[in-house]
């Protein structure tokens, strides 16, 4: 998939999803499109590899199943 991008020179143009975080990661795009708005590089939530939870954990056991 293609995914509308701003590049560091703030150009605009086409990058593919499966490089998205390599270019990030080389700081060659300081923005880019997703379905809920823009995104800026450095300011917004780029992606959900998440953070440590430090909350408690809410999920069901297997053992409360039974």
């Amino acid at each position: 998939m293609l995914i509308r991008a701003i590049f560091e020179d703030y150009t605009r143009g086409m990058v593919r999803d499966s490089n998205l975080d390599t270019l990030i990661q080389q700081g060659k795009i300081v923005g880019f499109f997703r379905s809920d708005g823009y995104v800026r590089v450095g300011h917004d939530q780029v992606r959900g590899t998440g953070g440590e939870y430090k909350g408690q954990d809410r999920r069901r056991h297997h053992t409360e199943y039974q």
